[in-house]
């Protein structure tokens, strides 16, 4: 029989078996979303991290083709939330939306059930804003020269208020103390809002509040502001000095919310998100929503924010131990 008879015989069957073989290949790459997202947010509802996490879920909804729902899971310092995160299926249907206190939880609480680098997929920082440093406005001082000069004349005499042990108010003093050699006393409050009300009593005389907590008793002369704690000027007070120009160089905090995915998601699926949430929050919408807040949109790249998660966790780790600080 010629070989082309042979051949042309054999071809359906041929076509046949790559067709059975390559059905489990096609069968693995199934279309994404194929269900609702999960967004969990591991603080309370009304948070910055929600205040982000929300507009962020209703855009991501209309781009992916899927309801993005966000899911409250507080408690514990926002480890049981992240917990469950750790442990979901690493398939892009569920994400982790959290604050800058994420990178401090492994000083914080050395005997987590999550790895904070190993178990999550970085996706990008959303948003960043600085804190504000103030003080009461009957404290003789109108600069952080001033408030060094009097802190170092009178050691432990004045007493700063923050939004709880190992909160970021608590972290980003302590680094500032650390870094001027001063020491106030520490006056921890059940939240940012009680904290700065304090301060407008003149129960403590310093804080080192966030942004959105501050601004509005700033702008009715009920506190000083001395300056800002982030890398560049805030968009809200540019007449206002950063702490590294105001004489403490090096210093820099930012409070911040950032997009994690379970560890393992599938690279495209990162990417995609990736995209999608910065494309969200650098929508007019959205950035209008931040600024409010004194926050601006970041945007930075996978990479970059898992250097950043790195590099913190370093940072606040021995900043912990040096300082003797331990969460309530």
């Amino acid at each position: 029989m010629p070989i082309q008879t042979l051949v042309a015989g054999a071809l359906p069957a041929i076509v046949a078996a790559l067709a059975i073989f390559l059905q489990p290949v096609c069968a693995a790459q199934p279309v994404w979303p194929s269900k609702p997202v999960r967004l969990i947010v591991p603080q309370s509802s009304g948070g910055s991290t929600d205040l982000v996490a929300r507009p962020l879920a209703q855009q991501l909804s209309a781009a992916l083709g899927q309801t993005v729902l966000v899911d409250n899971r507080p408690g514990a310092g926002s480890v049981i939330g992240t917990e469950i995160v750790a442990r979901a299926a690493p398939d892009g249907h569920t994400l982790l939306a959290i604050a800058a206190s994420f990178t401090a939880t492994p000083a914080l609480h050395p005997k987590l059930s999550f790895d904070s680098e190993r178990d999550f997929a970085p996706i990008t920082v959303l948003s960043a804003f600085p804190n504000l440093l103030v003080v009461h406005p009957s404290l003789p001082v109108k600069s952080v020269q001033d408030l060094l000069a009097l802190a170092r004349a009178k050691p432990g005499m004045l007493n700063y208020g923050t939004s709880g042990a190992a909160t970021g108010t608590h972290m980003s003093m302590e680094r500032f103390m650390q870094m001027t050699g001063t020491r106030l006393v520490h006056v921890p409050y059940k939240g940012g809002a009680p904290s700065v009300q304090a301060l407008v009593a003149n129960e403590v005389q310093v804080n080192m509040a966030t942004i959105s907590t501050a601004l509005p008793q700033v702008r009715a002369g009920r506190l000083r502001a001395l300056a800002s704690t982030g890398a560049r000027r805030s968009t809200v007070l540019p007449e206002l000095p950063t702490v590294a120009e105001a004489g403490v160089p090096g210093f820099e905090y930012a409070s911040w919310t950032g997009l994690l995915a379970p560890a393992r998601t599938p690279r495209p699926v990162i990417d995609r998100l990736h995209a999608e949430a910065v494309r969200a929050v650098n929508s007019p919408d959205l950035k209008a929503l931040l600024a409010i807040e004194g926050a601006e949109p970041v945007g930075s790249t996978p990479a970059q924010f898992a250097a950043q998660i790195r590099l913190e966790i370093v940072r606040w780790t021995q900043l912990v131990k040096a300082a003797g600080i331990r969460a309530d």
